[in-house]
């Protein structure tokens, strides 16, 4: 294991690579359509089944949005809020000044009805909505309000996925911020967080304790095959201390094959399983005593053919080292990788020698490098060591029943255990 860099000294050197898509992560030394018309909801059928019962009371058709009439400095992320009772929501129309329409679409349960992307700052904008009693009375409400300005005290902000990638079974969406979100926060901004995934998965987000980090994840590893679509919809929502969220962040993602190793330290040996089946199994060295690699289930984060890695500002002159690495697959933040490592090939299968990576001979290296991908798994046992929650992307290192308890807003119970029979994510408002 290398040189030990902060998540906050990581954190800035991603940031400054950020892409509206996601971010690109560095790195470093270690081992170790906005004119498109709003869409028409259909109400659902209203035919009672016969009964022999009297038939309970109407409920009263009640009907509000929001924002009030005339209101003014609003964020950018404003949504039109929808109540009615006794009734359906018909429609929601968004216009500009000039008449220019808002694309957007209502929530789930119908609370809000969300713009596909950030508001114009200093801009008046015009809300119809439309509602249908359960007599089929329609009732319109008509509101207007206008935007704030641009603040230049904004939160920072990255989303790891890029749009048009391929990742692997176990990555979690990956949302990251600093300085972190306050915990008052951070359920405003998980509700402005959306995912969709096709075939649909279940899935729920879960935050360190820090807010420096979210992450999205279903009770099981991604199906092969599966598009991953995200919307980070966080421009202008206001935050503690005056702050604000930085920009609106989209990526559509696929997931692959499923891909897993599985290293046991007793026997310093690593299963590679592909679809489930056996495919390879190869002698490794993990971390000496001193310096042992962390057991747990952690994730690809990212590669590189060739690095150096150089560890003489966290070990010294004496015991410092600077080399040049091939193959190299990135496990923590701390410094643990999976690399090529032709020093140790004797020690493989036989003894600890590194400083907490992986080490693989370098035919095996190469042969595993040209088969991972960004969010493939491996679990590693039997080490000295456990993984430090946050040291990586440590979402699958949880139980389900830990991970959901990480969650800002409550978890329907259909999504509490593993297993999950729930079909859709929990607030998979359209991303486009």
């Amino acid at each position: 294991m290398g040189r030990f860099v902060t998540r906050e000294a990581a954190i800035g050197k991603i940031l400054a690579a950020t892409a509206v898509g996601g971010l690109a992560l560095t790195l470093v030394t270690a081992c170790g359509d906005d004119q498109a018309k709003a869409p028409a909801f259909v109400n659902p059928n209203q035919a009672a089944a016969p009964s022999a019962s009297p038939t309970a009371p109407p409920v009263p058709f009640e009907f509000a949005v929001t924002p009030a009439d005339k209101k003014k400095d609003l964020p950018v992320s404003t949504e039109i809020g929808t109540s009615v009772k006794g009734g359906e929501i018909t429609s929601v129309t968004l216009t500009d000044k000039a008449g220019k329409a808002v694309k957007g679409n209502l929530r789930d349960d119908k609370s809000s009805w969300v713009p596909s992307a950030p508001l114009k700052y200093d801009t008046s904008y015009t809300a119809t909505v439309v509602a249908t009693s359960a007599a089929g009375q329609a009732e319109t409400k008509k509101v207007s309000f206008s935007t704030r300005g641009k603040s230049g005290n904004e939160i920072g902000s990255g989303m790891y996925l890029f749009n048009g990638k391929t990742y692997g079974v176990a990555m979690p969406v990956v949302m990251e911020f600093s300085p972190g979100i306050p915990k008052k926060d951070r359920a405003a901004v998980q509700r402005r967080l959306f995912v969709q995934t096709d075939p649909p998965q279940p899935g729920v987000w879960h935050w360190v304790s820090s807010g420096t980090q979210a992450y999205y994840r279903g009770p099981e590893y991604w199906q092969a095959g599966t598009k991953i679509t995200v919307r980070a919809a966080l421009e202008g929502i206001p935050l503690s201390n005056g702050r604000v969220g930085d920009q609106d962040r989209k990526a559509s993602a696929k997931i692959g094959d499923k891909f897993e190793m599985k290293v046991e330290n007793k026997t310093k040996k690593m299963q590679v399983f592909k679809n489930d089946k056996l495919v390879k199994t190869f002698p490794v060295s993990l971390g000496k005593p001193s310096t042992p690699s962390s057991s747990g289930t952690l994730i690809v984060m990212d590669k590189q053919e060739h690095t150096v890695f150089d560890t003489f500002a966290e070990l010294g002159p004496e015991e410092g080292y600077r080399t040049d690495i091939d193959f190299a697959q990135r496990l923590t933040w701390g410094g643990e990788f999976i690399h090529s490592a032709p020093w140790s090939v004797g020690d493989q299968g036989r003894r600890n020698v590194s400083h907490g990576c992986v080490n693989l001979a370098p035919q095996n290296a190469s042969w595993l490098f040209g088969q991972t991908k960004v969010g493939d798994p491996i679990t590693i046992r039997g080490t000295e060591r456990k993984l430090e929650a946050g040291n990586g992307w440590t979402a699958w290192n949880l139980s389900w029943a830990d991970f959901v308890k990480g969650s800002a807003l409550p978890v329907p119970d259909s999504l509490k255990s593993v297993g999950s029979t729930a079909n859709a994510t929990p607030t998979p408002t359209p991303t486009d």
